[in-house]
């Protein structure tokens, strides 16, 4: 069980944030993540940071207002996560509305701008030189990745000599070489000044494409009034920001508050709006929630179980009804997913029985018959459970290992694979990459035992003993005159998320009674301060009785309709 703790919050930026306008609440909670000026709470698009601040993007919008306007054939290069098929779908899209705008029919549009996306079992991950010699089977001109690429020295390499020249767009960590291409745009490059290095790849082609349309513009292509709208991107941008678990610092937060803004204003891609409809949620009460936890794995399940190019070719179409019957697809193949992901999470559980993770400081995990699209979600569900950095592996095509790590505040993964793998034998792991908080790698048929072995003995050397300790932090007390409906609803108006938490509060409760919701919930009836709530607690059946203090959330109780709220309890001390 973890302790309850209080996040601090500084007073007087409190009081200030308070005085522009805020109300207490939020000015509370802003506070307590790190608000502290007022550019930190503007909401306009005219306050994203400037393109211009991003390395070789320049370079990018000059070699692909060249493509354009030359009458290029371009194919943009995929991802087979939500990340990467909404940043192609926005790749595809803007360029296509480029090209209208300078005068072509949808049509050539659709002809000069394509899309290809690596199977996950077939290709692996990245600008293969097999998916260049397979997207040279379309005669491109020219090559754009998109939340990939950064590390495809091997597949840049094979599409110069096939003349066929590259602009890559990635948000991912690079290495000490960089591929050969035309342009190479990512924040997190060495001597890039752009602050938000958070950006996810959607976001970085979001960028590219506002600094092509001013290209496009000063060259005459259009003008103000006729250029085309990238607004109309953003539900893309919001979805895929959210859905790959980048933390939401001010730019991010920005591109989510405008992006869920207009889904709920009912401006959205039609396959946005059907994926809310087959989930039976409201688009125009949709949440950054929504998109993590909803939206996403519908979309990423194509990416895992079978082939994104369904995915991405849904948020591509214009039709509503083609679009609803996609989604229907995706859902049905989310619902596979699910089933699939609880069998591997009770196999490994199972398996897990004896483990003391005390006695630990990783985890490693690996079936020759689990599913290698399904380990990383595997992999998150255990690290919820134990609190450490966890890898779980499947087989892959080759006789290798495919795996897929996540990682506890505090212990920076791909910094821990790096070490690892130079402490292996040569050929041990032959790919790895990723982020301080996941990341993917290959490891050969005969080195997963070396491999888990010094994956426990570098946690250990890179962390600290007080990482390991669980706790819950909360922003304290509720105040009871703000356990209302309203107050939910304005918390729900704020983009909440990875580095942005969402409003967790601490409170002591007396238990005036207590049932079971399908053999598996707890149904809690609960009073403070004079005032009865009725609470949720789900996935526990333990009893509870006399005072207890809780942390929890507070939503609408959808049930009973009209203002009723109720709580959800995430975790209880006594």
């Amino acid at each position: 069980m973890s302790e309850i703790r209080v996040r601090k919050t500084d007073v007087a930026t409190r009081n200030a944030l308070e005085s522009l306008g805020l109300h207490p609440l939020m000015a509370q909670l802003f506070a307590a993540r790190g608000i502290t000026a007022n550019q930190s709470l503007k909401s306009s698009l005219a306050d994203l940071l400037p393109p211009g601040q991003m390395l070789g993007i320049d370079d990018a919008a000059l070699t692909l207002a060249d493509a354009l306007e030359s009458g290029s054939r371009i194919v943009v290069v995929g991802d087979y996560d939500c990340d990467g098929a909404t940043a192609t779908a926005v790749a595809v899209r803007g360029m296509r509305m480029m090209l209208q705008a300078m005068g072509a029919t949808a049509e050539q549009a659709a002809y000069h701008i394509d899309f290809i996306v690596p199977d996950r079992f077939v290709h692996g991950y990245g600008l293969s030189p097999e998916i260049v010699e397979l997207a040279a089977e379309r005669e491109p001109d020219l090559l754009v990745t998109v939340d990939n690429g950064i590390a495809s020295l091997k597949g840049v390499e094979r599409a110069n000599d096939l003349g066929i020249g590259v602009v890559i767009t990635d948000h991912h960590l690079p290495a000490e070489t960089l591929p050969d291409a035309l342009a190479i745009v990512n924040p997190n490059q060495q001597g890039c000044p752009f602050p938000s290095k958070n950006i996810a790849g959607v976001g970085v082609m979001f960028y590219v494409l506002m600094a092509l349309r001013t290209e496009l513009r000063e060259r005459g292509a259009f003008d103000v009034k006729t250029q085309p709208r990238l607004d109309k991107l953003l539900d893309l941008v919001a979805l895929g920001t959210v859905a790959d678990v980048v933390k939401l610092d001010d730019n991010n937060r920005l591109l989510v508050a405008e992006g869920l803004r207009r889904i709920r204003a009912g401006a959205f891609q039609p396959a946005i709006g059907a994926l809310f409809d087959v989930a039976d949620k409201s688009a125009r009460k949709a949440t950054a929630t929504d998109l993590g936890f909803i939206i996403g794995p519908r979309l990423n399940a194509a990416g895992r179980l079978a082939d994104m190019s369904l995915g991405i070719k849904a948020l591509l179409t214009d039709d509503p009804g083609v679009a609803l019957e996609m989604a229907r697809n995706l859902h049905q193949i989310n619902k596979e997913r699910q089933k699939i992901e609880g069998g591997m999470k009770e196999e490994a559980l199972m398996r897990l029985e004896d483990f003391d993770p005390k006695d630990s400081r990783s985890l490693v995990v690996s079936d020759p018959q689990w599913h290698q699209g399904v380990v990383g979600l595997l992999a998150s569900r255990l690290k919820d459970k134990y609190f450490l950095p966890t890898i779980a592996f499947a087989p892959g095509v080759n006789g290798e290992w495919k795996g897929s790590g996540r990682s506890i505040p505090g212990i920076h993964l791909r910094d821990v694979l790096d070490l690892v793998v130079k402490r292996l034998p040569e050929g041990a792991v032959p790919k790895f990459g990723g982020h301080a908080m996941a990341a993917g790698l290959t490891v050969a048929t005969d080195a997963l035992a070396g491999f888990s072995e010094t994956f426990e003995a570098v946690v250990r050397e890179l962390s600290d003993e007080a990482v390991f300790a669980r706790y819950t932090e909360t922003d304290g007390s509720l105040p009871t005159g703000y356990c209302n409906a309203s107050t939910v609803d304005m918390l729900a108006e704020a983009v909440w998320g990875q580095g942005f938490p969402p409003p967790l509060f601490a409170d002591d409760f007396e238990v005036l009674g207590q049932r079971l919701v399908k053999e598996v919930h707890s149904k809690l009836n609960l009073r403070r301060d004079g005032q009865n709530f009725t609470a949720l607690r789900w996935n526990s059946t333990e009893p509870l009785h006399g005072t207890i203090r809780a942390a929890y959330r507070v939503q609408r109780d959808d049930f009973t309709g009209g203002d009723a709220i109720q709580l959800v309890i995430e975790q209880v001390a006594r």
